[in-house]
């Protein structure tokens, strides 16, 4: 047991992945700033033209992702390092069957029902 411990704390692994573990949450730090801009931001575009900016909508996708793969990889859930040391997360598909309704638009009950029915 004591020589297990002494190898675990000589190892160059466990120090290296302490310093990524240190970036990795000083950037999730950062992201998560940008973040609530982003959402204050997308906020006061809504209120002032009715709708949501779809490119503000994308780069919220794709850093929301980017957080989700820093946090695995701070929890030890991931052994794969998040961007920069991969590619940007893309953002993700918005399904052609979602219908964005506009601040201004009312929305029935019998609307929102329908929506969400599957196809049948």
């Amino acid at each position: 047991m004591d020589q297990q411990l002494k190898s675990n704390l000589t190892s160059s692994r466990h120090w290296l992945r302490l310093v990524y573990m240190v970036l990795f949450a000083f950037a999730l730090q950062v992201a998560s700033l940008v973040m609530w801009a982003l959402v204050v931001i997308q906020f006061l575009f809504a209120l002032i033209t009715g709708s949501d900016n779809v490119s503000l909508r994308s780069f919220g996708s794709s850093l929301s992702a980017f957080i989700y793969h820093a946090l695995q990889f701070l929890t030890y859930n991931s052994e794969d390092k998040p961007y920069p040391f991969a590619d940007w997360p893309e953002p993700k598909k918005m399904d052609a069957a979602v219908h964005v309704y506009s601040a201004t638009e009312e929305v029935s009950k019998e609307d929102v029902s329908t929506k969400l029915k599957p196809n049948e």
